[in-house]
């Protein structure tokens, strides 16, 4: 099940793309998404990690490796959840079941379908995207 890791990344890249000059420490951006600098750093390690943003050792700050409009969610989530599919079915059902014995099959082709729908939407947009809707003029 996907849990907040995926928005809270999407927050922290919006937030260096928002202020590409500014060396924005853990501490800041923790502000910003209200919650723990530990969390934040782990979620940059990630980052980081699927080559999204890159760091300097010693220095505070992070930078955007490619340009915002060129992040998709898609990546965004594959790098802060990369083995979790969004439904998983439930173990050992009863074989002699009549439902038992086929539901997993058939909630492996429902899920894989809600599945391929998410990423579909995540990679249709990028952080350049949610910049637009951030700062957008009313």
């Amino acid at each position: 099940m996907i849990n907040t890791r995926v928005a809270v990344a999407i927050h922290i890249l919006a937030l260096i793309a928002s202020k590409p000059h500014d060396d924005l420490a853990s501490d800041y951006i923790a502000s910003s998404v209200n919650t723990h600098p530990v969390v934040i750093r782990r979620i940059l390690g990630m980052l980081r990690k699927a080559d999204l943003i890159r760091t300097s050792a010693g220095k505070a700050g992070a930078a955007l490796t490619s340009p915002p409009s060129e992040i998709s969610l898609f990546l965004v989530y594959r790098a802060v959840e990369p083995d979790n599919e969004l439904f998983s079915v439930h173990e050992n059902p009863n074989p002699h079941c009549p439902v038992g014995k086929r539901i997993n099959a058939v909630l492996d082709e429902a899920f894989h379908g809600a599945q391929a729908a998410l990423e579909k939407k995540l990679a249709s947009q990028s952080i350049q995207d949610i910049l637009d809707h951030l700062f957008q003029k009313d």
